[in-house]
């Protein structure tokens, strides 16, 4: 813990230092490397925001990160939380990702030109759902898909945190019909509740047949794919003719067989990766799509998913219940 008298006092260039409550990580391994300390305020640049933190998002990847596994591996210790949404000290209220870490904590350094104004019919739950997993639903749709209106779409893990903003805009951007696979009864339940026309296990053992049933034994157009291995095969197999599969993810942790290039010719196929990060330098990928998404949020259209908010003193079971599978929509932290 900081000295909290040191901190009252004067730096060396005559200004007050500041503290406030972070969450560090000192060593790298699961939640339990997680601690609330006391910091010093992080100080801001020519270009750069501080934000007062009224919530940040947690991600998968933060668990990555805080194990040591995700790259570049940060240097110890830090504060992770790369997504945050509150108050910048003009008065603004803003969302922004902080690609370098420093989320989880009471205030937060963001470059100005990331900083989004979030509209007040939008809560902050709401706004970081949008942000990584909205806008990947909506690129992986919009920029590498290039959907078509009444194009049958078939939305792999449909229930999670992508997949579910992915039924709805599929349904919204005009696709004739959507096909959800999930795991579970109360998933594909979820999903249909979303939107989706028809809901199928994600089971790979019986995939295929049972999405090509839930098209009418045609081939489908587009198959948004997050789970990979023996999934990923099976979703090869239902394209058809100029069908396109995106692949953004390996849940199962099986990765993705290797492609033949002449057997994509034969129904002229395809397959696009997507990884959000580099989407965001092009013009037009990153501040637009967010408002479009925040204008269909506001009116009710899209209804991001959202779990319960942990007090910022409740990091680690957040990362815990994260990593069980006990949340259900976008998982924040509260200071």
């Amino acid at each position: 813990m900081i000295d909290h008298a040191a901190l009252a006092g004067y730096c060396g260039r005559g200004c007050t230092l500041l503290i406030m409550r972070a969450v560090q990580c000192a060593r790298f391994g699961g939640p339990e490397v997680l601690n609330l300390v006391d910091v010093s305020e992080p100080v801001t640049v020519d270009g750069q925001l501080l934000v007062n933190v009224s919530a940040a998002g947690v991600n998968f990847a933060d668990t990555s990160r805080i194990a040591g596994s995700y790259r570049p591996v940060p240097e110890l210790p830090f504060t992770p939380g790369t997504e945050v949404v509150g108050r910048a000290t003009d008065g603004r209220r803003v969302l922004a990702p902080i690609f370098d870490g420093g989320g989880f904590a009471e205030r937060a350094v963001v470059e100005v030109a990331d900083a989004v104004a979030v509209p007040e019919g939008v809560g902050d739950a709401e706004a970081l759902a949008l942000l990584v997993q909205g806008l990947t639903a909506w690129h992986v749709l919009r920029s590498c898909a290039r959907m078509r209106v009444g194009e049958t779409v078939v939305v792999n893990a449909a229930a999670g945190g992508v997949g579910s903003l992915a039924v709805q805009l599929a349904k919204h951007f005009g696709a004739g019909r959507v096909i959800a696979t999930a795991s579970t009864d109360a998933r594909r339940n979820l999903a249909l509740s979303l939107g989706a026309d028809v809901a199928v296990s994600s089971d790979p053992d019986c995939y295929a047949e049972q999405v090509l049933e839930a098209n009418d034994g045609t081939p489908v157009d587009v198959v948004l794919e997050s789970i990979g291995g023996r999934v990923f095969s099976a979703g090869l197999e239902i394209l058809g003719n100029f069908g396109r599969l995106v692949t953004f993810g390996n849940a199962s942790r099986e990765g993705c067989p290797p492609v033949d290039p002449s057997a994509l010719a034969d129904r002229n196929t395809a397959v696009m990766g997507f990884w959000l990060r580099p989407a965001l330098t092009v013009p037009g990928a990153y501040a637009e799509p967010l408002a479009e998404m925040f204008a269909l949020t506001a009116a009710g259209v899209l209804k991001p998913m959202v779990h319960a908010a942990y007090p910022l003193e409740d990091a680690r079971r957040a990362f815990e219940d994260l990593v069980a599978r006990r949340t259900t929509g976008k998982v924040t932290l509260r200071p």
